[in-house]
């Protein structure tokens, strides 16, 4: 064991011996740069010695060694003051968030505080609220025994209102016939005419072609092109007006969505978003939820849940939990205080890259379907055409009947094997099955709306793959471009890849 013991210490101080060496020989190195009595002294050797001419070149010696030693200091001073330049708005941000924060709850603890001298006000009266007897009187006037505390009012206002309005609500069939080139002309049409709000027939393409292949849609670009004003036209084309939830910065968790269970008033805060959910639950139309600037607060945080939900299968396992328990007067949708994820809605959010947003993770982005809106769409002559009625049913079954009959050709998903690959081995990236899996919806009604095979292919490549090049070193990977464009172009066909081809161009340019 001694001589283990010696070989160990041998052995490892090989290591941490030339550590310490480099880190003693950096310091002896800057130590001697800026010895400047060591200067002094070389110069007091030689200076008496000096002619003429060599003291002229003397002095711009010492000038050279001087604004040298001085850029060292000014470089050094550069860098500390740039760093900390770029890290105080991301300090400065966080510090707001929080603020944002700690005055939401001062709010909330202010109203509960308000709520309890209101209720105070109320027992002056005689009355007692917010109180549940644990014993009841039933039809006789017997005494029974009850729930309890707390649990005989009606936690949910707004949804027990829906329940009342749909009680005897049966679901509607509109004997739907249309295919996806006339449903697609249609909305184009309808808002064009009735909005004022136009959009070229492969914008409308891709949108449908976006629905079909995920319920999270994201449309982003610059600010004025018609982002919102897309996903509200698609509310009033299928008349149900889309729900707006507009994000805001302090929104850091679920509740933001669904409300919260106020442990004072034994009320449920229910927001919009889950009184339209629970809508959407007794009906077979079609539903959308706009989350307006989405990434003004991170989108994993208080949409996790919703991401997780949307990705299953089994459509029979979208369900949330709203409450930890049941109370026998909650609505009666509401069971086990869970609630479905209705089938029939679509989450469609908008965003603003800029200083005062969150960038969208990938996380976020490989469970969506990004949509880029760029440009001011040209004013046409359309058709005069109104708004829809459309069954959820109905559409879901032409967009699988549209995926059957179109599906991708193997050619082309051999050919985007082999873009895998390169891609793999020249940029250190891999798309997984989840994006494949989006790519087989979105393409086939993509070519079902009108399009063409490979449009749909190129469109979706640049979105969903390509945009993650975004995440690497742009200076290592620009040489990589012009024979990826090459690679492009021989497998698909002369410029056939245009938003891909045009994409890596605008990458190119801005390294």
């Amino acid at each position: 064991m001694d001589t283990f013991v010696r070989f160990l210490y041998e052995f490892v101080n090989q290591t941490v011996s030339g550590i310490l060496m480099i880190f003693k020989g950096l310091w002896d190195g800057i130590k001697q740069i800026f010895n400047i009595k060591q200067y002094i002294e070389v110069f007091r050797n030689y200076y008496t010695d000096f002619s003429a001419p060599e003291w002229v070149m003397a002095v711009l010696s010492i000038l050279f060694v001087a604004i040298f030693l001085g850029l060292i200091v000014f470089l050094v001073l550069f860098l500390v003051r740039k760093y900390t330049r770029l890290r105080k708005p991301v300090i400065d941000q966080e510090a707001l968030l929080d603020e944002v924060a700690t005055l939401n709850k001062k709010v909330a603890t202010l109203s509960r505080e308000k709520d309890e001298i209101l209720a105070m006000k109320v027992s002056q009266l005689g009355l007692k609220p917010f109180e549940s007897a644990t014993e009841e009187l039933n039809e006789n006037g017997e005494q029974t025994e009850g729930v309890e505390e707390g649990e005989t009012g009606q936690r949910f206002a707004k949804l027990s209102l829906i329940d009342m309005e749909y009680a005897n609500y049966k679901i509607q069939n509109y004997n739907n016939s249309f295919d996806l080139p006339e449903f697609v002309s249609h909305f184009r049409n309808f808002a064009a005419s009735k909005l004022k709000l136009y959009y070229t027939e492969k914008m409308m393409r891709i949108f449908v072609a976006g629905l079909a292949s995920t319920k999270l849609v994201i449309l982003q670009g610059i600010s004025g092109t018609g982002k919102t004003s897309l996903a509200y036209a698609w509310g009033k084309f299928l008349k149900h007006d889309s729900c707006v939830a507009s994000v805001q910065p302090s929104w850091r968790d679920r509740t933001d969505l669904f409300g919260y269970f106020n442990e004072f008033t034994k009320k449920f805060n229910e927001t919009d978003i889950l009184k339209e959910m629970y809508i959407a639950n007794y009906t077979d139309d079609i539903y959308t939820i706009i989350l307006d600037e989405m990434n003004l607060s991170r989108v994993e945080y208080y949409f996790a849940e919703m991401l997780s939900i949307l990705e299953m299968p089994n459509k029979d396992e979208w369900v949330i939990e709203v409450v930890p328990n049941s109370w026998p007067t909650d609505p009666k949708k509401l069971k086990f205080g869970k609630i479905q994820v209705p089938a029939n809605m679509w989450y469609i959010g908008t965003i603003n890259n800029d200083d005062s947003t969150f960038a969208v993770t990938d996380k976020v982005y490989d469970r969506a379907m990004p949509i880029d809106i760029n440009d001011k769409g040209q004013a046409f002559v359309p058709e005069q055409k109104d708004a829809m009625d459309v069954n959820y049913s109905y559409l879901d079954r032409i967009f699988s009947e549209a995926m059957e009959n179109y599906a991708i050709s193997q050619d082309t998903l051999n050919k985007i094997d082999k873009m895998d690959d390169y891609v793999i081995a020249h940029f250190r990236i891999a798309f997984g099955n989840r994006i494949v899996s989006h790519m087989k919806k979105f393409v086939p009604v993509y070519v079902a709306c009108g399009g063409t095979e490979v449009d749909g292919v190129d469109y979706f490549i640049a979105k969903k793959i390509l945009r993650k090049f975004e995440q690497l070193n742009m200076a290592y990977i620009r040489d990589e471009i012009d024979p990826f464009i090459k690679f492009l172009n021989d497998n698909f066909g002369k410029d056939a890849m245009a938003e891909c081809i045009e994409y890596l161009l605008r990458l190119k340019k801005s390294t």
